[in-house]
């Protein structure tokens, strides 16, 4: 049997991935507890820094950029600070960003997260503020955002759908992805938050509180394969956190990927976008349903280790992949 380790020697260079959706702001308010105010009985917090990292669809591609890929943003954001933040930052990632739409009118959506701590000791996040909700956006930036994706598609290896309702990707997106992926027989992976029904085609990596809400909580193996069947899925990849994963495939028997590293993870902030990212390229590099689940699987758990809105390098990810293969745990491997 090949390692995975030896059929990814030269790494995703060269691979393409276009990711359609949702881009996020994620800005990190840091400072230190300096005293408790006398206005109320809260905690004055001394600014140090404020950073701006890609969240969202945006993580997804930041992902995609950081395995050593080549990754294609296409989604709506506002011209505003904090979009000029996030669009400086993804640009310093190597993530492309002419695909990305300008709304002259709306807000970058931002989640801004506050960290607090006192001298020389761990920051811990106390409060998070979100800027911008569900939304739909004028039908003319929905046209230039097809006009985009249909002109990336033409030299991508797959396309992703980053769905987490905040206006981007929507069913007629999704919809019009599934068209082009078809005609230019590339792969096309969907992520949504809370409305993986309504979309079709392709992958799917739901995490299991996704599939609760559609299955419910007692959902079976059974039921996740007639999901598959249903939205005509060529796989379905259940991330289940501290579980590890589920990969069902129609012609194949179910497989369960116990987890990689610790059962306890430091924070869960955009794992599932490192994993699609990763499912994305190792399919794209011509790995089976099972081995690229295996890679993401890898990637998911070096992620989760890493505080904040964070993406895993190949490097970090090759030498999981070696080490789990010195031990004799790999899964995956044909």
């Amino acid at each position: 049997m090949d390692a995975l380790s030896d059929k990814l020697k030269n790494g995703f260079e060269g691979k393409r991935v276009v990711v359609v959706g949702d881009p996020v702001a994620d800005q990190f308010v840091m400072g230190s507890i300096d005293r408790v105010s006398r206005e109320a009985p809260v905690f004055i917090l001394r600014h140090d820094e404020t950073v701006t990292v890609p969240g969202g669809a945006a993580n997804a591609a930041a992902n995609i950029a950081s395995l050593g890929a080549e990754a294609v943003l296409i989604g709506v954001l506002g011209e505003d600070a904090n979009g000029e933040a996030l669009r400086r930052s993804l640009e310093q990632r190597g993530v492309e960003t002419a695909g990305l739409v300008a709304d002259k009118e709306g807000a970058t959506t931002t989640k801004v997260r506050v960290l607090a701590g006192q001298h020389y000791a761990q920051r811990q996040q106390v409060i998070r503020i979100d800027y911008g909700g569900e939304k739909r956006y004028h039908e003319d930036l929905y046209s230039e955002m097809k006009e985009k994706i249909a002109l990336a598609a033409q030299t991508a290896d797959a396309i992703i759908l980053s769905d987490y309702s905040y206006g981007s990707a929507i069913p007629e997106i999704g919809n019009w992805c599934t068209g082009i992926s078809a005609e230019f027989d590339i792969g096309y992976l969907i992520d949504s938050r809370h409305r993986l029904e309504s979309f079709w085609g392709g992958s799917a990596t739901p995490n299991q509180e996704e599939v609760e809400e559609i299955l419910g909580k007692n959902f079976t193996s059974t039921d996740c394969e007639e999901l598959r069947a249903r939205l005509r899925l060529d796989s379905l990849l259940v991330t289940r956190g501290n579980k590890g994963m589920m990969l069902f495939e129609g012609d194949k028997p179910p497989v369960d990927i116990p987890i990689v590293g610790s059962d306890e993870p430091v924070d869960v902030t955009g794992a599932g976008d490192t994993v699609i990212a990763a499912y994305a390229l190792g399919l794209a590099s011509g790995l089976t349903f099972l081995e690229a689940a295996s890679i993401a699987n890898h990637a998911g758990g070096l992620v989760v280790m890493k505080r904040g809105t964070a993406t895993v390098t190949f490097d970090e990810l090759s030498n999981s992949l070696r080490y789990s293969e010195d031990s004799g745990s790999a899964v995956g491997t044909s």
